[in-house]
């Protein structure tokens, strides 16, 4: 009996194995893919695909495109794989998602759409996501978020919109997140968020907002936020928080660090019972008073890199940081003899000011300051003049577009944004913003103003903000910005500067950023930048600059950007370079440059990351033009010139982007370097030759000239494309009911594949 059936089990086992081999025939892989049949997965990466491949394997899980140039994802554009789970797209020049894309995607649980193009999210973007549980958009250029673009996102956990270009949050943006609990909203250009941006997010517990624009806290949108823990707002230009201006009864971690503050009520967080860590760290604080009760589990206060003055002021926050058991972390600012103790650590006996008479005054003072008169106005009444508008919880006052040929005087003292662009000055005198002392941010812009008096914004001493953008300035008194000790950012682009006014910074002392953009600057002078010691970031685009003296940028020797697109240069300015040794992004863009010698970014080698010299026309470099550029740039932009050889890039070790794209390289043995470079490195170079003939419109890293090269013979083959057998009908689904049989198939010849017996499979036919 055992014997008659041994013939039988042979013929299960051959039939087994028949239906592997028709399993492994029936699978789709498009060309240049790369296809993982145990784990259902398809990584088509960087091969410069401008659609999603229409031959997939519909019951594919996993789906990798990173790094094409699909610049439009059409209505279907995934109908074809409805199994999808996890979907990978950055890198994609992808610049419109139309309604309907992912439509049919219902177990998509992962997707990552970053570093592509996208400006807007509209209403259907991502219907048919029902499932979807991550989505990140970072690094996109969204700047419009359309109502009920997530509404189809019930399942969502996380969604991350960093880097991008989000100026204002409507109301009800992201309706629809039932289930939300992260929200990543950082590196955006956010100034206002309106009262219901946040509406509906009933179980976001963690939500990023840091290295915004955002002048005041939200306070009644983050009143919406009833379960979030963990709030970042670092790196807003924050200057002042008031009474109780944080209401969130869960919040247990608030990170207000690197801002502007330059003072905070006592009350600010009272209304925060579960915070135990605040962080106040990198700010403008020198006065901190104690925290009211409200906190009483508030274990740690981070004022580290605040000026904290160690004196008579700061004993009553050090004995309630010893009676709370407040960790208070920080060290002192002054005076000599503490400076540089960790204020945790002082006693506050030793907390004294100058003499024992001082001490009283002082804390007379400081009483008084906490409990200021009553005012004989109205409590719901604030001063505001005619044809104006002003908010007295915001400290916002408005007379925009009014068409005032004067500018109005009269405004609440305690006003911090003062906005009066598009109106008819002409002109700004001396004190013409008289008790505003604490006014942050002041708009100028579009005032048809051609000139500044001396001492005109005298007693703004809080101001940070100074917009001037879009008048007919020709020229600024040495003495305009007197009065300015905290100026920081200053816009003077697009006026009619031929050039930078000598001098005219020298009562700026804390000028950090100088926009001077499209103006008709013709040259840099020495000694430009007198008084601007500070300065960090310079913007010069769009001027008509020819020169740079050896000595324009000696006075800002800590420049951190310098933009000089769009000028006239043509040289490298090498000499001016030599004085801004810590410089970080050089941006030459659009300058007729035509040769760059030897060593010209040489004097920048350390510091050097960001360099932008492209659209320039750019005809030669020097093998030696980048020299000492290697260890420490990230990123190299060259695309748009007239390059046929570019240097040896060897050394290059950290770069994350570069672009050689349109530039008629000529792939022959002196391009060697850059073809065995592309082969070592693991990043999408986008260049592309020219000549000779036979080659034209290849990819460098597909030619097969430089094999013939001295030092060429190593460099791989570019995979040949092969007839395809024909395939065997395809069978249903495997990953609904156990795991192929085959290890891996990848595009090309179908006839050798490996195949692995397993004694748990069950014979099934083909569907």
């Amino acid at each position: 009996m055992k014997k008659s059936k041994m013939p039988s089990l042979q013929l299960s086992v051959l039939g087994l194995l028949l239906v592997c081999v028709f399993t492994v025939l029936s699978a789709k892989c498009p060309k240049l893919c790369v296809c993982d049949q145990i784990q259902l997965t398809v990584a088509c990466v960087s091969k410069n695909l401008t659609q999603v491949p229409p031959t997939i394997d519909e019951i594919t899980v996993k789906l990798d495109l990173r790094g094409n140039d699909i610049q439009e994802l059409p209505s279907g554009a995934f109908k074809h794989t409805p199994y999808l789970t996890h979907l990978a797209m950055q890198r994609c020049n992808i610049r419109k998602v139309r309604e309907g894309a992912f439509r049919g995607l219902g177990r998509l649980v992962f997707l990552n759409l970053a570093n592509n193009n996208i400006d807007i999210l509209y209403q259907e973007s991502f219907d048919g996501l029902s499932s979807l549980k991550q989505l990140m958009l970072d690094r996109n250029r969204v700047e419009e978020i359309r109502p009920g673009a997530f509404s189809q996102l019930g399942f969502l956990n996380l969604l991350s919109l960093t880097h991008n270009q989000l100026v204002y949050m409507p109301n009800m943006a992201f309706q629809g997140l039932q289930n939300i609990k992260l929200l990543r909203l950082s590196h955006n250009s956010l100034n206002y968020l309106d009262t219901e941006a946040f509406a509906g997010l009933f179980t976001l517990t963690r939500l990023s907002l840091d290295h915004n624009e955002l002048q005041f806290f939200p306070s009644e949108t983050m009143t919406r936020l009833p379960e979030v823990t963990r709030l970042e707002m670092s790196h807003n230009p924050m200057t002042y928080l008031g009474e109780e201006v944080i209401s969130m009864s869960k919040l247990t971690h608030l990170f207000l660090d690197h801002m502007s503050l330059q003072d905070m009520s006592n009350s600010a967080v009272s209304k925060c019972p579960s915070l135990v860590h605040l962080d106040l760290s990198h700010n403008q604080l020198r006065v901190i008073q104690p925290f009211s009760p409200g906190t009483p589990n508030l274990a740690r206060v981070n004022l580290a890199g605040n000026p904290v003055y160690c004196n008579c002021y700061l004993r009553p926050l050090r004995e309630w940081g010893i009676i709370s058991k407040v960790k208070l972390l920080g060290t002192c600012g002054g005076p000599a003899h503490l400076s540089g103790e960790n204020i945790g650590a002082v006693y506050p006996k030793d907390l004294r000011c100058q003499s024992h008479d001082a001490m009283l005054k002082a804390e007379y003072e400081e009483a008084n300051r906490n409990t200021p008169p009553p005012t004989a106005q109205p409590e719901n009444k604030i001063k505001c003049p005619a044809n104006c508008v002003c908010q007295a919880e915001t400290h916002h006052a408005s007379c925009e577009n009014r068409g005032l040929a004067k500018i109005p005087k009269g405004f609440e003292p305690t006003t911090r944004l003062l906005d009066l662009r598009g109106n008819n000055f002409h002109y700004v005198p001396s004190g013409s913003f008289p008790g505003v002392a604490q006014v942050v941010s002041l708009h100028l812009q579009r005032c048809k103003i051609v000139d500044i008096e001396e001492g005109a914004f005298s007693g703004m001493k809080g101001l940070v903000y100074l917009y001037l953008s879009e008048n007919d300035l020709t020229s600024i008194s040495p003495d305009a910005f007197k009065g300015l000790p905290q100026l920081t950012y200053l816009h003077l682009e697009k006026n009619r500067f031929t050039i930078i006014p000598k001098g005219a910074f020298k009562l700026a002392p804390s000028l950090l950023t100088l926009h001077l953009e499209n103006n008709g600057i013709t040259k840099l002078e020495p000694d430009v930048l007198t008084g601007a010691e500070n300065l960090r970031f310079l913007y010069l685009t769009g001027n008509s600059i020819e020169h740079l003296a050896p000595r324009a940028l000696e006075q800002a020797a800590d420049l951190d950007t310098l933009h000089l697109g769009g000028n006239k240069l043509k040289d490298v300015p090498t000499e001016a370079l030599s004085r801004v040794g810590s410089l970080r992004e050089l941006q030459l863009t659009g300058n007729p440059i035509l040769w760059v010698g030897p060593n010209a970014f040489k004097p920048v080698e350390r510091s050097l990351k960001e360099l932008y010299v492209n659209n320039m026309g750019l005809e030669r470099m020097s093998p030696d033009s980048l020299a000492g550029l290697g260890p420490g740039l990230r990123s190299l932009f060259l695309e748009g010139n007239l390059l046929e050889e570019v240097p040896d890039l060897q050394h290059f070790r950290s770069l994350e982007v570069i672009n050689l794209a349109d530039n008629p390289l000529t792939c022959d043995c002196p391009l060697l370097p850059l073809r065995i470079w592309i082969e070592k490195v693991n990043l999408k170079v986008r260049a592309t030759c020219a000549n000779p003939q036979e080659v034209k419109g290849r990819r460098v890293k597909d030619v097969h000239i430089f094999r013939a090269c001295p030092g060429g013979e190593s460099l791989p083959l570019t995979p040949t494309t092969t007839p395809q057998v024909p395939r065997a009908p395809k069978a249903k689904p495997m990953h609904l009911t156990q795991k192929r049989q085959a290890k891996f198939v990848k595009a090309g010849p179908r006839t050798t594949r490996k195949i692995v017996n397993s004694k748990k499979t069950k014979r099934r036919s083909p569907a």
